[in-house]
């Protein structure tokens, strides 16, 4: 009985039925949203994306979290954070082993080389920029079923990747230059308006004029180094062309099953068929061996060449949006100079006041000094002592002639004095 109930003070409480019906009731209810891999299905980490399909250019809304598309996308989470649209990210383009991340003003989009997955909003230019995608890739289709039957196709023709792209600059391109010609047509008549008049209002609203006017520059002026830095980079424009990745990997993966062998009527050699090191003689090792190595240069040539061109073709690209956003640039620039060159004339006219107002100063305090002689005389007259000049009738009206004389000869000589110092106009 003692080691009976020793074993029950040592031993913990089993816990009531209840107890373990309630936890258990928990575990479920903790466990039911989530999938195999321990992960929520609905949570925050999912949004909302258009998804637009490069074959035939249907779009969908899907909701998918950051993972799935990290994974999908094979992007680091870096990359995703720049398209987050509670941070204000600097225009950004990326290019990546499967996929290219645009952010570019109102665009915020992942281009693979079979889609285009964009966040969902309801802001125009996105919309705009999903229906601008499905029109080229319907009128590419048409082309391509009427061929070359009274119609031409494109020859600057780019992969669905590229195209994408443009349309993204497009967008960009298009609507920084119409925010910059917009503020042009307000800021030009405001300017000429505070040359005639000068007022707090206009100097007020010139003021938030070129806050927005430096905050535009700023933005386009990222574009067009986002765009000089990928034209100056041949390897990052080379790591873009992701249709020929896709193509080369599935060739590669196709390269892996046996290919049917081809002999040559003249020697006995298999060409594709694999040699064996022990059974063929030394001669056809070596012809094996040479084959080969032909094979490989000018496989690479090939591949180098089509590289080269492919690039050609993204460099040609870069550069008309190049020049696009450097004449947008070039706009601000003329808009800030044109601003400084109101604000210097303003500077000029209120110095030109100042001056003005100098000068006033200038006089008056000259005339206070020569009127402060007659307050001298005046007190001299009022003394309680007796001189016999003060005697005469007339000797008053000498001194105040000759007072007079005296302050207008000091006051010219001021004048003269000013002039000849130039401080004052002659």
């Amino acid at each position: 009985m003692a080691a009976a109930e020793l074993k029950e003070r040592l031993l913990p409480p089993k816990p009531s039925t209840s107890a373990a019906s309630s936890f258990a009731a928990g575990r479920r209810s903790l466990f039911q949203g989530l999938d195999a891999t321990g992960l929520k299905k609905r949570g925050q980490g999912l949004r909302s994306w258009i998804r637009v399909d490069a074959t035939s250019g249907a779009s969908q809304e899907v909701e998918v979290d950051k993972f799935t598309i990290m994974r999908r996308c094979d992007l680091p989470a870096r990359d995703l954070r720049l398209l987050d649209p509670l941070f204000v990210y600097p225009s950004t383009i990326l290019g990546r082993e499967r996929a290219i991340v645009v952010n570019l003003e109102q665009i915020r989009c992942i281009i693979t080389a079979d889609e285009v997955l964009l966040l969902n909003s309801l802001d125009p230019y996105v919309l705009q920029y999903v229906e601008e995608i499905r029109r080229r890739l319907a009128t590419n289709d048409r082309d391509d079923s009427a061929g070359f039957g009274g119609r031409s196709v494109s020859p600057d023709y780019l992969p669905f990747e590229f195209r994408a792209l443009e349309v993204a600059l497009e967008a960009a391109c298009t609507s920084l230059d119409a925010q910059a010609t917009e503020l042009e047509i307000e800021a030009y008549p405001f300017l000429d308006e505070l040359t005639s008049k000068i007022s707090t209002k206009n100097l007020e609203r010139v003021r938030r004029l070129k806050s927005r006017l430096v905050a535009l520059t700023r933005r386009v002026q990222k574009v067009r180094d986002e765009i000089e830095q990928l034209m100056d980079d041949d390897g990052d424009m080379a790591e873009m062309y992701l249709t020929e990745k896709k193509n080369r990997m599935e060739c590669s993966c196709y390269g892996d099953q046996p290919l049917p062998t081809y002999n040559s009527t003249t020697s006995g050699v298999s060409f594709s068929a694999p040699v064996s090191p022990v059974s063929s003689p030394p001669e056809s090792r070596k012809l094996e061996k040479t084959l080969s190595l032909a094979r490989s240069r000018h496989s690479s040539i090939k591949s180098s060449n089509s590289s080269a061109e492919k690039i050609d073709e993204l460099e040609m690209l870069l550069e008309a949006y190049f020049v696009v956003i450097d004449n947008t640039l070039n706009k601000l620039t003329s808009l800030k100079e044109y601003i400084d060159d109101t604000e210097d004339f303003i500077n000029i006219q209120l110095d030109n006041v100042r001056n003005q107002l100098i000068q006033i100063e200038l006089l008056l305090t000259t005339a206070t000094f020569v009127a402060a002689i007659f307050g001298v005389v005046a007190g001299i007259f009022g003394m309680n002592f007796e001189v016999p000049f003060f005697e005469k009738s007339s000797a008053f009206q000498w001194v105040l002639v000759v007072t007079g004389a005296f302050g207008l000869i000091l006051f010219c000589s001021f004048l003269c004095y000013f002039r000849y110092r130039r401080l004052m106009p002659m």
